[in-house]
């Protein structure tokens, strides 16, 4: 069977089989035959193919791992787990934000922690004029979903919706430039989201518990794995079915 997904791969990345071919120092008919013949390649090659395609392996080959491989690669993708957010070390915050290069992707309620860094916003200016994708998913601060996130939180009824909006004071420059998108969304927030490039922060979410006090993951992507991919999905669906954030709806005066 023909693997027309390493097929468009190669030619989303603008790569001919003769390059790759030449790369991975093998015959280009034996990339052919990756791609007209479905054979799988050797795992070295495996991995070198897609970190050069920039997608996952068990997306190009997905039958290549049995089952006790695939999650034994993907248990490796969890770099640590911390018993609360608050509790990741600022070194690790200042890391992953100032290493990125490529893209910076949040899906918060109001993420307000984050504007608490003095430098983050104008960090996120310098990256997108730079060419880095900026894409920040707050929750919308006249839904019901925030509204009663706030009070299963026990924070009462309106103030997660005045901390979304008090955050987005603080990212009132992004929305005067062409880059970066903000947007509100309406889902059921199960974890906030905060990738950078090949490294993410996973904050799940307990009931009754504010996202401050409850457990955090930090995921380093390699390309067999799977579950840097599913909170990427994740983040995905949560953009594909929120709207662009305006400053009318954000309570920001405009002028």
């Amino acid at each position: 069977m023909r693997n027309e997904r390493l097929r468009d791969s190669l030619a989303a990345a603008g790569l001919s089989t003769d390059a790759l071919a030449e790369e991975l120092a093998v015959d280009p008919k034996t990339v052919e035959r990756w791609i007209t013949k479905g054979r799988v390649p050797y795992r070295k090659y495996r991995s070198s193919i897609a970190a050069r395609l920039r997608t996952a392996e068990n997306y190009l080959w997905p039958d290549a791992l049995n089952p006790e491989e695939a999650a034994t690669v993907s248990q490796s993708e969890l770099v640590t787990f911390f018993p609360h957010r608050n509790s990741i070390p600022t070194e690790l915050w200042d890391r992953v934000i100032n290493d990125a290069v490529d893209r910076i992707d949040i899906v918060v309620l109001a993420g307000l922690f984050l504007v608490e860094r003095p430098n983050f916003v104008r960090s996120l200016i310098q990256k997108s004029r730079k060419g880095c994708s900026i894409r920040v998913a707050f929750g919308d601060p006249a839904s019901r979903d925030v509204t009663r996130r706030s009070e299963e939180e026990r924070l009462g009824k309106h103030t997660m919706s005045g901390r979304i909006r008090n955050a987005l004071a603080h990212y009132r420059p992004l929305f005067d430039l062409q880059g970066p998108e903000l947007r509100f969304h309406r889902t059921t927030l199960y974890n906030s989201i905060f990738r950078f490039d090949d490294e993410m922060i996973v904050n799940t979410h307990v009931y009754g518990t504010q996202g401050a006090h409850t457990p955090a993951m930090h995921l380093r992507r390699l390309s067999s794995g799977s579950l840097f991919d599913t909170y990427t999905q994740s983040f995905e669906e949560v953009w594909r079915t929120s709207k662009p954030a305006t400053l009318e709806e954000a309570n920001l005066d405009a002028d």
